[in-house]
């Protein structure tokens, strides 16, 4: 059975750190792209980052750009998101996501497996 458990989120102070994971299990993660995206409460579901199955192509988005960087280890089963100079407007619910192709894809619909969703909040 596929499954995603995302794990790493917590809360942290304004300009702090983070380190989100993306385990999978049921299945080989290598030769899947990888998205990473958020919700906050009230708001649409946006895409984060994405990784092509190779490692080679990573997307970000504008907001994230340059803040966060996205990774995946094939041989651990796990993808990551590493994110920094967090914000107060990071705060949501951060979802990995597979979708079995081996580019880089930004959009929701792209993703057909998903993780049940970790929380950031940035506060001071």
């Amino acid at each position: 059975q596929l499954q995603l458990v995302e794990s790493g989120g917590g809360v942290v102070q304004p300009g702090g750190s983070l380190r989100l994971s993306c385990a999978a299990s049921g299945f080989t993660l290598d030769r899947y792209a990888i998205g990473w995206f958020r919700q906050a409460p009230g708001k649409e579901r946006e895409a984060v980052s994405c990784i092509s199955s190779s490692g080679l192509m990573t997307k970000y988005s504008d907001s994230v750009k340059g803040r966060f960087i996205v990774s995946r280890d094939n041989a651990k089963n796990t993808g990551y998101l590493q994110m920094h100079s967090l914000k107060p407007e990071d705060t949501a619910v951060y979802y990995c996501a597979v979708a079995d192709v081996p580019l880089c894809d930004m959009s929701v619909r792209a993703f057909d497996s998903w993780g049940q969703g970790t929380q950031v909040t940035v506060s001071s």
